[in-house]
């Protein structure tokens, strides 16, 4: 029997670019999302750590937050809310509550109502309203400060609550238009000319179709709404000079004195304040992130 030639060599196997293009991309892959953890970790620690600290300090002295700064209280202070509530906080909370509602009401109601004619209804000058609406998101408080105080005055309005909210929401409506708007075009419109057909008017479909479908854009509009109403401190110390009308951001600057400052009960004031906006955005941010995502479907 004649012995088998075998080859002497292999050839070796052809390399794969398909498969890897596809291990290079799962790289790049992975390096990209390890850099956005990393850079939304860092961004967490910058936002978060200065909110930490001072709850941290609200329970110290003030000898205390001067002499250990970074480290636990050494002796609780529990006090310092009690003697910040006290001190006038309660009446400038409930005045932040009351302003902030109802700038809230006027604002989301008065805007979806507008975006629901700009989306909806073909008119003559609707260019012009759409122009107007991205106009007023350019125009800044401080430059209409001294005409705004002229017109509160002559209004009447001045040392009342409607000093601030008047203004609030004027300067809040024509991004929450926009906001809604685009939410509104996204709406199908075969729900609109079913509820025609079945005898509804155009105020039936707004109140039964539009607004129970847009309750998240409504509820993130008012989110953003009470967060700038909540922090805004310019308005606050311009337009009320009585005292029992001070919201809290104008209201804590009577917790400094020009000789000696209570710190511990300061912060103890600074964080109650900024509580409510905080637990209102964790309790609501299911409906605040789909109607940032939802609203930014059409324009």
């Amino acid at each position: 029997m004649l012995p088998q030639k075998t080859d002497s060599f292999q050839l070796d196997p052809v390399p794969d670019r398909q498969t890897e293009g596809k291990r290079t991309a799962k790289r790049k892959w992975y390096a990209g999302e390890t850099s956005v953890w990393i850079f939304l970790f860092i961004y967490l620690i910058a936002i978060a750590y200065p909110l930490l600290w001072m709850i941290m300090s609200s329970f110290k002295s003030s000898e205390d937050i001067f002499a250990n700064s970074w480290s636990l209280p050494s002796e609780w202070h529990f006090e310092n809310y009690a003697s910040a509530w006290n001190q006038g906080i309660s009446s400038y909370f409930m005045n932040s509550v009351i302003v902030t509602v109802l700038t809230c009401l006027i604002t989301v109601f008065v805007s979806a109502w507008a975006a629901y004619g700009l989306s909806r209804f073909q008119f003559k000058g609707k260019g012009f309203f759409l122009v107007i609406c991205l106009g007023g998101l350019m125009l800044t408080p401080q430059v209409s400060l001294v005409p705004l105080y002229s017109i509160i005055q002559s209004l009447g309005l001045y040392n009342t609550y409607w000093a601030l909210i008047l203004p609030y929401a004027a300067y809040r409506i024509p991004f929450t238009i926009i906001l809604i708007r685009s939410y509104f075009l996204s709406i199908s419109k075969e729900l609109e000319e079913a509820a025609y057909l079945d005898g509804c008017t155009s105020i039936g479909v707004f109140f039964r179709i539009f607004l129970p479908i847009s309750v998240p854009i409504l509820v993130t509009s008012g989110i953003l709404t009470a967060y700038h109403t909540w922090n805004e401190f310019m308005f606050a110390i311009i337009f009320i000079d009585d005292e029992n009308l001070r919201t809290i951001p104008a209201g804590l600057m009577q917790f400094r004195d020009a000789l000696q400052t209570d710190w511990g009960v300061l912060l103890a004031g600074l964080t109650i304040s900024a509580a409510p906006i905080i637990i209102l955005f964790l309790l609501m941010q299911k409906y605040f992130v789909r109607g940032i995502a939802n609203g930014s479907v059409k324009g």
